[in-house]
């Protein structure tokens, strides 16, 4: 693995981990990202879901204490298994749909046109629920994910499907969906968080097995990098975001979307740049 390369996995890694947990879209930044460095190819895209797994295990650290409370009351606890219930359900929209579905998303979908397009809705979608919260702002009907029910779990998970477009944003829907189904910003976003552990955690081990037969042991070293740096950005990205929605709304990246998008169709029709699918 010469320096370049090494350095590509690099960029690529910080990229998924700033990306992975605002509603911006990490997959349509890694599209774009892998596009710009010319690090494209069937091992790569098994490269940018693989590093997912980085980025995971970041917000595993920043919620440890959680997370080993659960696991330690999965027998005796309810309100543990109602919360390790709740995560299966808004699981299973995105993982049944994305099964069936995976191939002909990939072939059609997974090019920078199609994900500017995706960013540009996206952010309209988000300047449209913001501008609805502060047109008529409400208490939010849940204020903690411990008050959530298997339903709002799955409407959070349905969301979360319409993140398989690439340029959605799987933090993004979630969030945004889970405001528009009653839960505050703060439990929209840990709940955004905690679901990103069974869901990234699912398509790495899908995506490597999958196409394992593309890759070898000569593979680990930029695979660790590219998963090494996507953890360290992914935590300090989650760190920053909780204190962010603290005080702010996500008007700012739904314009930055918005703006980028643009700016992706514009240089792909001029020619100014020459993305490649």
């Amino acid at each position: 693995m010469d320096l370049v390369f090494a350095l590509k996995a690099l960029i690529m890694g910080i990229v998924e981990g700033l990306t992975e947990f605002l509603p911006i879209s990490s997959t349509g930044h890694l599209i774009l990202a892998g596009s710009l460095l010319n690090f494209t190819g069937e091992k790569v895209k098994v490269f940018e879901i693989a590093i997912q797994a980085g980025a995971m295990l970041a917000v595993c650290w920043e919620y440890r204490v959680r997370i080993a409370s659960v696991l330690a009351g999965l027998t005796s606890d309810a309100k543990a298994q109602r919360f390790a219930i709740n995560l299966v359900v808004a699981f299973l929209p995105a993982a049944v749909l994305g099964l069936l579905f995976n191939k002909m998303i990939k072939a059609v979908l997974f090019a920078p046109v199609p994900v500017a397009l995706a960013f540009i809705i996206g952010g309209f979608v988000i300047l449209w629920v913001e501008r609805k919260h502060a047109a008529k702002p409400v208490v939010s009907r849940i204020q903690s994910v411990d008050d959530m029910s298997v339903l709002d779990a799955f409407k959070v998970g349905c969301a979360q499907a319409f993140a398989l477009i690439p340029g959605t944003s799987r933090s993004g829907a979630t969030i945004i969906g889970g405001m528009l189904f009653g839960l505050s910003r703060k439990a929209a976003t840990e709940f955004s968080f905690y679901l990103a552990i069974p869901t990234l955690f699912a398509a790495t081990i899908y995506s490597v097995y999958k196409e394992r037969a593309l890759l070898s042991a000569a593979d680990l070293p930029w695979f660790g990098i590219g998963a090494i740096s996507a953890f360290v950005s992914a935590f300090l990205c989650v760190r920053w975001l909780l204190r962010y929605i603290s005080s702010h709304d996500f008007t700012a990246f739904a314009w930055y979307r918005i703006v980028f998008g643009v700016l992706i169709i514009g240089t792909a029709y001029t020619g100014m740049v020459a993305w490649v699918d």
